[in-house]
């Protein structure tokens, strides 16, 4: 199954470690290292220009999703239970 990260991107829920509020990320102190050491290595990617509401976390990749982390983690939720 896939989840929809916004704009066009989607990715498969498996690949999911982690999903991040934003703004608790921010306040975070490391958290927050965690995200810039992903932008210093090229690890990051931006959805959408948009105000970026959470981090989804992969192994090889950390998306900034201008979708917030409580309606990702509802769609991840929703697409499990179809699959069932």
């Amino acid at each position: 199954m896939f989840i929809h990260l916004g704009g066009s991107r989607m990715i498969r829920i498996r690949e999911v470690v982690a999903i991040l509020d934003a703004g608790a990320a921010e306040q975070a102190a490391n958290e927050t290292h965690f995200v810039q050491i992903a932008k210093n290595e090229g690890r990051m990617e931006h959805i959408s220009p948009d105000e970026i509401k959470s981090y989804v976390i992969t192994k090889d990749r950390v998306f900034a999703s201008p979708i917030s982390s409580t309606t990702l983690k509802k769609r991840a939720d929703q697409s499990q239970k179809s699959w069932k």
